[in-house]
């Protein structure tokens, strides 16, 4: 069975369809969400709007969160979100903001021998970040109830085993934070009889100038515009 991963798309609605084109030429069986569809990017509606269409399961990220309260509960409070997350609470549609109050926080898929749990941060809180070499990330696959972890929210595509268990980030498809503007999601192939696993992530290239121009003309911070160019955080 081949899985892929996205998430953190964060408006970017480009970076999105670039991504379910390389999706869809590598033929997959089923296509996780792990949230954060808004906030930071100009395109929330139309990005909420594609995944209700190719009904993605779906999970709800940290600025998804912080969108449907409106408060910096699941988020820093720093300059760029200080701008961003009162845009995004203006912009995106109520009906939008049901769809990603009611998603869920955390889902598990079982594919032969293995079951993995898909979370946005860790099984903790969605706005916990899991380095590969954390120690938080060490203490939570010694106890993982489950064979796979994979989360998201770091925006840094990452793969390690934690002794039988395999700890995966799928990246970023819409603000990586890899030092490239390229989108990154991964795909799991799993073979259901003898519970191999197989990790490939792919880094889609896009045209992001077309997004710096969108974030331009609306007059978006200059430090947040050059986020998308750099694939840094600034």
């Amino acid at each position: 069975m081949k899985i892929a991963v996205i998430s953190d798309i964060h408006g970017n609605i480009y970076s999105l369809m670039k991504v379910f084109e390389d999706i869809d030429d590598n033929r997959v069986d089923k296509v996780i969400c792990l949230g954060d569809l808004v906030g930071y990017g100009p395109h929330p509606n139309e990005v909420i709007a594609l995944i209700k269409r190719r009904e993605i399961t779906c999970l709800k990220g940290n600025y998804d969160a912080s969108v449907c309260d409106g408060d910096f509960t699941y988020i820093r409070d720093n300059n760029i979100n200080s701008f961003s997350l009162p845009w995004a609470v203006e912009e995106v549609r109520n009906s939008n903001k049901y769809f990603l109050e009611n998603l869920e926080t955390e889902y598990r898929l079982k594919v032969g021998k293995r079951e993995i749990l898909f979370v946005h941060g860790s099984p903790n809180s969605i706005s916990e970040y899991l380095f590969e070499d954390g120690s938080n990330t060490e203490e939570i696959m010694k106890n993982l109830n489950a064979d796979i972890l994979v989360c998201a929210h770091t925006h840094i595509p990452s793969c390690k085993m934690f002794g039988d268990k395999l700890f995966i980030n799928d990246g970023s498809v819409g603000k990586p934070k890899n030092g490239s503007p390229n989108a990154t999601y991964c795909i799991l192939d799993i073979n259901e009889e003898t519970g191999e696993v197989k990790v490939k992530f792919r880094n889609v290239e896009y045209e992001f100038k077309r997004i710096v121009k969108d974030m331009t003309m609306l007059k978006f911070p200059s430090n947040l515009i050059q986020s998308y160019e750099t694939g840094r955080e600034v």
